[in-house]
């Protein structure tokens, strides 16, 4: 499977780097390949990076017409149309099929090559609402890490470029690779792209906190008992106002909601390492019937549980 970054002028190479160390370096799964890494000049001449130095790329864009994924991972200026060539490249990439990605101001671009016409996208938090109001047809979602619609994938800035990649390698190899290779890089395992791009209070500040912090550690441990708001809103003694309100505070969620996500993630586990029936897993993880689970998975993955088993069990 290859994969095209596009380079140009005034590039940071912190974002260059990030597809680059993914997928650069080969990491066989069994006896499956690695992607093959290209990297191509998106422009013409030597390509000039922000931090005062030059990159030289072997390849052109008619090496990205022919890839099975393209990532632009940036864009030197939200205000600058890219170069028409680019344009065309992108849109014949996924013409062919490919999926094309747009990494933080990476979508700026993807969205003058009319790709995220009608689709949800995201960018970095700081320039969704120039995205919004550039390209009113385009659904921005400012609050999430990355959206994939459609064979085209945008994220948020900066480490977010990072778990889009990923996720793009999850897509190919499942979870247990993805939270590998996630280790290997020594960043957190696999984040899922619903999550918040900004928190106010990334991480426990104060006593409370940290009673929250071993509050949820616990219940990820027990999701296959009943958990109500006020039970656990009880167990820190605090009114259910208050911990609603701490508990977005903490992790920019509601109590419900990130209830549910949990048991998603802890649901897909058991998906793709596991011969559990789908019955089992739902009353593992706390759904109480498949019927439940099922409709909670197939919101939030876009897929059937079913569906992602074949996918990604190995």
């Amino acid at each position: 499977m290859t994969v095209a970054v596009i380079a140009f002028n005034d590039i940071s190479p912190f974002h260059l780097s990030v597809p680059c160390l993914v997928f650069g370096k080969d990491r066989k799964v069994g006896e499956s390949p690695w992607f093959e890494l290209v990297v191509c000049a998106g422009e013409a001449g030597e390509l000039r990076t922000n931090a005062g130095f030059a990159v030289h790329c072997e390849h052109d864009l008619n090496e990205a017409v022919r890839a099975d994924i393209v990532i632009v991972p940036s864009w030197r200026d939200v205000t600058e149309a890219p170069p028409q060539a680019l344009i065309e490249t992108l849109k014949a990439a996924h013409a062919n099929g490919a999926l094309v990605v747009g990494l933080c101001l990476g979508a700026f671009v993807l969205a003058h090559a009319g790709l995220l016409q009608s689709k949800r996208a995201t960018t970095h938090w700081a320039w969704a609402a120039h995205l919004a109001r550039d390209f009113p047809d385009i659904q921005v979602d400012a609050k999430v890490l990355y959206v994939e619609t459609q064979q085209v994938l945008t994220s948020a800035g900066v480490a977010a470029g990072l778990d889009c990649c990923i996720h793009i390698v999850r897509r190919a190899y499942g979870r247990e690779v993805a939270n590998s290779l996630a280790r290997q890089l020594l960043v957190s395992p696999h984040r899922d792209g619903g999550q918040a791009q900004f928190i106010s209070q990334p991480v426990p500040q104060d006593a409370a906190d940290l009673r929250l912090g071993q509050l949820m550690d616990g219940l990820r441990e027990n999701l296959n008992q009943p958990f109500s708001i006020d039970q656990v809103a009880t167990k820190l003694a605090m009114s259910r106002r208050s911990f609603t309100r701490h508990f977005k505070l903490l992790t920019g969620s509601t109590f419900g909601q990130w209830l549910i996500n949990e048991r998603i993630k802890a649901a897909q586990v058991q998906l793709e390492t596991t011969h559990l029936s789908i019955e089992k897993i739902a009353e593992s993880c706390g759904f109480g019937s498949s019927l439940s689970l099922r409709q909670h998975f197939s919101s939030m993955v876009g897929v059937s549980p079913t569906a992602n088993r074949k996918t990604y069990q190995r």
